[in-house]
């Protein structure tokens, strides 16, 4: 075992990183640290990484981080700090920015949904927030207001909190199903198209019965206005996702909206263990990194960002277009993952490949390449996570296949 005069003399040849106790405790620099002999675990564990022309799906890994994110962790990671107190003080600025009355840093917009709704139910009653998910035994509210063209999968956000969801059509529905146990009424952006009551109305009916109403945005940033459209509405609290197109820790998200309700969602959230939202941990990595993620993309130029996807896109059309037997157009989504995406389409007759083995072989090519989905004769994809310069690989990579297909 080292001494601890020789540990301070090996700690004492690096640089010294001052803190709350001045100069008199050593630290690894980010330059020292990053000085050390550098391993790809990747090629360790054999794992593929790949160029990703699909977006920012989850079981891809979302998004790639901004490199002053990345710096913004490694500075973090080197000091202490309260955590309440850093979600105080990056709550309040993140509040300034999105137009709300307050916000916290979440694990992702799933965990925000869960939190905010948690809120609604407790308040700041410790005794509730720590009989949730068993609402029976408390006389706490327990049903969730959702429009049936709004129904997937991250319901069961929810549904953690011991809520029953109750599914409407229309404003009819929504008038007979509020009752003393009403909750909330929640609203999904991306399906918006899928229901018959829009925003706006959404909103007004929870204010005529006094119930608090909820939206979910995870993926539906750009544009960017969404981040405080909102909560101008008026809807009572706002979840969206920070790995996704702000490019943050992909483990981290914003709730964000009327401030009884972010500080009654903040009982249920660590360091507190009494709640159901104690594995739903953020530590003060990802709030720094969500919060310079956010103040990032909020001010970025993005007519030119726009202009860097519209410009790949193109390069990919136009270096596939001249194939026989090939079409393209060029969509976007105005709801959620909203940038250019490309669907290449050919004749089967001129062209024998199905699209479902031209995305194996791209994933299995070199560089190994992940696309959007597939259809019978088509393939879609997006060059809004490609580095710089891999839209010309994607394409070089589409075309060799397509050619040896051709008839």
């Amino acid at each position: 075992m080292l001494s601890r005069r020789k540990l301070l003399q090996r700690l004492s040849s690096f640089p010294l990183l001052g803190g709350m106790f001045g100069s008199t405790i050593p630290f690894v620099s980010t330059q020292a640290a990053t000085a050390v002999v550098k391993r790809d675990l990747f090629k360790e564990l054999g794992v593929r990484t790949f160029i990703n022309a699909a977006g920012t799906l989850t079981y891809m890994t979302g998004s790639l981080m901004q490199e002053e994110v990345l710096q913004t962790i490694q500075y973090a990671a080197q000091e202490f700090c309260l955590l309440d107190e850093l979600q105080d003080k990056v709550g309040e600025r993140i509040a300034k920015l999105v137009h709300s009355e307050a916000a916290v840093v979440t694990s992702g917009a799933f965990s925000a949904l869960t939190l905010g709704l948690a809120g609604v139910l407790t308040g700041t009653d410790q005794k509730k927030v720590e009989q949730l998910p068993h609402l029976e035994y408390t006389g706490m509210k327990s049903e969730v207001i959702v429009q049936k063209g709004h129904d997937i999968v991250y319901l069961h956000s929810l549904m953690n909190t011991g809520c029953k969801i109750v599914f409407v059509e229309t404003v009819e529905d929504v008038e007979k199903a509020i009752n003393e146990r009403t909750a909330l009424m929640w609203f999904l952006h991306i399906q918006s198209d899928k229901g018959k009551i829009k925003h706006e109305e959404w909103v007004a009916l929870g204010k005529k019965h006094n119930i608090p109403t909820a939206i979910d945005i995870a993926a539906d940033v750009p544009p960017v206005e969404n981040l405080w459209k909102f909560n101008d509405m008026g809807f009572s609290f706002v979840a969206v996702s920070g790995g996704k197109a702000m490019r943050g820790p992909q483990s981290a998200g914003i709730l964000m909206g009327k401030k009884e309700i972010i500080a009654a969602a903040r009982m249920h959230m660590p360091p507190r263990g009494f709640n159901i939202g104690r594995g739903m941990k953020v530590n003060k990595e990802e709030i720094l990194g969500m919060y310079v993620a956010l103040e990032n993309f909020i001010k970025q130029d993005f007519s030119k960002l726009w202009k860097t996807w519209e410009d790949g896109v193109a390069h990919i059309q136009n270096t596939v277009k001249p194939i026989t037997g090939i079409t393209t157009e060029v969509t976007v989504n105005p709801l959620g993952n909203h940038t250019p995406t490309l669907k290449i389409e050919w004749d089967t007759n001129k062209i024998k490949m199905a699209g479902k083995d031209l995305q194996e072989k791209l994933r299995l090519g070199n560089p190994s390449i992940e696309i959007g989905g597939s259809g019978p004769s088509h393939i879609n994809l997006t060059v809004w996570m490609m580095k710089p310069g891999q839209e010309k690989v994607v394409a070089t990579r589409i075309k060799e296949e397509l050619t040896k297909a051709s008839a």
